[in-house]
């Protein structure tokens, strides 16, 4: 550290002597921590400072307003491996940098990107600059340790290669590590020749570097400067094509100023003055009194240099910042994609995307394959067991009672039931070893609580929780679960007794409301039938009283198709045939429903699930240790006076037999696991009532951001797949040979009107159609009936009555007379009357004509 700090003080010195001539622009430093010195200074002379090379992130800040950054910050750098990583889905980096502000820096600037990607920085291995050998040996010794095996190397260049030497000798380039350098790296390997032993230590390593487009101009000016047979040719990297083009933006820029009217003025800055013996020399330090003016033109440039285009955003960064993704292999390195802060990873050139909607959806990044260290190209896992000799720390819940799930063995490893053996096949099918040891959690005198268990994995007192533990939303806050091997959910329990049949039991197949409609329309269809029947159905006729019976009898004789009047109409006969079709489907249905009603065995219970037994003040059972305390106190706001914990299945047992007013409870509530074990001991004395009113499962619980959780899922996801997990459950669990729910017959199980409307409404179209075509016929006879000068023929039907009547004196009584009779008698008539309308028209044809 204090030759790091000699060296800053002795660059500090050499800037220092520079800017005592008049000075309205400077170019440089390479170096960020030389930077942030040297900002202070121009910040007071008011002189812009053009930096190639320093890539911290913080000197973008409203601290240094003269400081104007010509190559890409570290802030975009940071986000590209932070997508680099999220594209690997790896959770957990370690971050290796040089401890001074650059480093520093740049990796806070990583642990806020990867935060936004749901991953982190599990691990900060810090060095001096200038460090040994030994004590990067020591660092790196330690970091193999930890469990993370993504490394991201921040340092500077004169030190860089020296870590991977380290990690080379200690076996860490092998397979199952990755590598991710900075810009650092490539500036390094694009500035030498390459050979055999430094690309040796650098097989598999992923760098990013500063994107600047192929562009003819560069391509001219590349070949200019590494011309092999040109005397003193020498290789650039990104950094130089950035020092070039920041030379010409100031030059432009200066032509700009003095375009629009600037001029080069200095003066005296009273508060620079020398002390006693200094050697600074601050009075002959001049203020550039065009520095405001000119630092604007500066920022508002808009230029194509090398590197691309140049031009600042708000906050004085370059737009369309962009890195190559390198993978170094063999002798050199190839590209696998590219990172622009446009589209972020893709396999197509920035400069091609920006011409294109900018597309950051997760579908839509790509890279080319990459050759890991190890030479393989399956993308590493990212992390392993920590090599410490630490096997993983799994708490075991100590139940006492349904320790068909888990319990404690006399034998290895120490503790059995269905939950353990899911745990132990997931594990055989990973692909790796896990050392663990089970530590039972619980004093073994009463169930341990479970909320306590899964904070102690939160707080590292354990790696992870085994057992059935319910996946809840709290929990889900301070840890991670697996997949459910196990659906689970909280229901009622509750005592049963048989329900009694009723003497009107065979009222229940039917609803109110379909009894209604039914018994309606056997009146309506009635007296349809009876309408177009009685004109020409001597059956449907006679007095009105035997009329009505006739109707009603017709009416309800069709529902046992046992009426005895024949429908003579094709209008009748069209309406009945619908009609007995209709009461087929409701007689079947009503046997049916009914049969079931009086021989399936009915239970009842006076508790009809969780709502009712909120309302109640009765004492409900929960099971000692479960999250159900909890979520009755806080969720339903049930009174915790009325809870009753109970240790065992025989507590359930007594205290449901008990009942509340002999001190035991109404009903207990617990998850369907228990239950369906407990129904099954129980020999179905208590069913449950309602439906469940949670929905959850059972997971493995495991510390945040734990790959070993994600990895399980899919271990569990294939265990039910093959069929595994069911052969565990049936080894473990009793299968339930009662029925679990109540069925009992409510109004929500009884046949409604829904379920018929459709033929009521097809009964009813046809009886609207027959009435129709009945009525339209009546009317025409009607109006042949009647002439159309209104007198006579009217009396043929009542003399008596119709001498002084005319068709306008016509009332609704004549027409229902005319309906009322026989439809043979109107025929007879209307034949007569025709006959008798063609006679007076042959006479009057052959009466001679009187004389003029």
């Amino acid at each position: 550290m204090l030759l790091s700090m000699t060296r800053i003080a002795v660059h500090f010195l050499e800037r220092l002597k520079l800017v005592e001539s008049d000075v309205v622009a400077a170019i440089g430093p390479q170096s960020s921590g030389i930077a942030h010195v040297i900002s202070h200074v121009v910040n007071e002379l008011h002189v812009p400072l053009l930096s190639f090379g320093a890539t911290d992130a913080t000197l973008s800040s409203l601290q240094y307003p003269y400081f104007v950054r010509t190559t890409q910050s570290d802030y975009f750098q940071m986000h590209a491996i932070a997508d680099f990583v999220d594209y690997h889905e790896w959770k957990e980096v370690i971050a290796i940098f040089v401890d001074d502000d650059y480093g520093r820096n740049g990796i806070s600037v990583l642990g806020d990107a990867l935060s936004k990607k749901r991953a982190k920085i599990t691990y900060k291995a810090a060095f001096s600059p200038g460090a040994p050998k030994s004590a990067i040996n020591e660092l790196l010794v330690g970091v193999n340790l930890m469990e993370s095996r993504v490394y991201v190397v921040h340092v500077n260049p004169d030190t860089g290669l020296e870590i991977f030497s380290v990690a080379k000798s200690l076996g860490m380039m092998g397979g199952g590590y990755v590598w991710i350098a900075t810009d650092w790296l490539p500036s390094v390997l694009d500035s030498i020749e390459p050979n055999t032993q430094t690309m040796n230590l650098l097989q598999g390593v992923v760098a990013f570097r500063h994107h600047t487009p192929d562009t003819d101009a560069k391509k001219n000016f590349m070949s200019r400067i590494n011309n092999p047979n040109q005397k003193g040719s020498v290789k650039l990297n990104s950094f130089a094509l950035y020092a070039y083009d920041s030379v010409w933006l100031a030059a432009r820029a200066l032509d700009v100023f003095f375009n629009e009217g600037g001029n080069i003025s200095f003066s005296n800055d009273p508060k620079l003055q020398d002390t006693s013996n200094s050697t600074l020399r601050l009075t002959s330090l001049r203020i550039f009194d065009g520095g405001q003016q000119y630092l604007q033109t500066i920022l508002k440039m808009n230029m194509t240099g090398l590197s691309g285009r140049f031009q600042f955003d708000v906050d004085k960064n370059l737009i369309h910042p962009a890195y190559d993704i390198l993978n170094i292999g063999g002798s050199g390195s190839r590209r696998v994609g590219y990172w622009s802060n446009y589209s972020h990873l893709s396999v197509v050139a920035p400069e091609i995307l920006y011409t294109k909607p900018p597309n950051t959806s997760t579908s839509s990044q790509r890279l080319y394959s990459i050759i890991w260290p190890g030479e393989t190209t399956t993308t590493p896992r990212g992390w392993v067991f920590p090599n410490n000799g630490k096997p993983l720390r799994i708490a075991v819940p100590n139940r006492v009672s349904y320790k068909e799930f888990v319990a404690k063995d006399k034998g290895p490893p120490g503790v059995k039931g269905y939950s353990i053996d899911v745990f132990e096949a997931a594990i055989n099918l990973l692909p790796y070893p896990v050392p663990r040891t089970y530590m039972l959690f619980g004093n073994g005198k009463r169930n341990p609580e479970y909320s306590d268990l899964v904070y102690q994995v939160a707080e590292n007192q354990y790696d992870a929780a085994v057992g059935d533990v319910t996946i809840t939303t709290n929990r889900t806050k301070i840890v991670d679960f697996t997949q459910p091997y196990m659906e689970s959910g909280l229901v009622v329990v509750a005592p049963v007794k048989k329900e009694k049949s009723s003497a009107w039991a065979f009222l229940k197949p039917f609803t109110w409301q379909m009894w209604a409609v039914t018994c309606a329309f056997f009146l309506s269809v009635g007296a349809v039938v009876w309408i177009l029947e009685h004109r020409i159905n001597h059956e449907f006729r006679g007095p009105p009283s035997q009329q009505l019976i006739t109707i009603f009898w017709f009416s309800f004789s069709t529902m046992f198709f046992s009426h005895r009047e024949n429908t003579v109409s094709t209008l009748g006969r069209l309406v009945l045939i619908i009609w007995l079709f209709v009461v087929l489907i409701i007689n079947s249905s009503y046997t049916a429903s009914l049969t079931s009603i009086l021989t399936v065995q009915q239970l009842t219970s006076r508790i009809e699930g969780i709502d009712s037994l909120i309302t109640t003040t009765d004492r409900i059972g929960v099971q000692d240790g479960s999250f159900a305390w909890r979520y009755l106190i806080d969720e339903l706001n049930i009174a915790e006076s009325r809870l009753v914990k109970l240790r065992n299945m025989e507590a359930y047992l007594d205290a449901l037999l008990r009942g509340p007013k002999n001190g035991g409870v109404a009903a207990v509530v617990d998850e369907l696991p228990y239950i369906e074990l407990f129904m099954s001991n129980s020999k179905c004395e208590f069913r449950t009532v309602g439906q469940e009113f949670t929905k959850s499962g059972w997971g493995f619980a495991f510390q945040r951001d734990s790959p070993l959780a994600v990895d399980l899922s899919t271990a569990i996801l294939q265990l039910s797949e093959n069929g595994d997990l069911q052969k565990i459950h049936n080894k473990w669990l009793t299968q339930n040979g009662c029925s679990m729910q109540i069925s009992d017959v409510s109004d929500d199980n009884r046949l409604s009107f829904n379920s018929f409307w459709g033929l009521f409404l097809i009964c009813g179209i046809a009886c609207f159609i027959a009435l129709t075509v009945f009525f339209c016929r009546i009317f025409c006879q009607y109006r042949k009936f009647i002439p159309e000068n209104g007198n006579g023929d009217i009396e043929e039907i009542e003399p008596e009555r119709t001498s002084r009547r005319s068709i306008r004196s016509t009332s609704f009584k004549d027409l229902m007379d005319f309906v009322d009779r026989k439809e043979e008698e109107i025929k007879k008539i209307l034949k007569r009357k025709n006959s008798d309308n063609k006679q007076a028209s042959q006479s009057s044809d052959g009466q001679p004509n009187s004389p003029p």
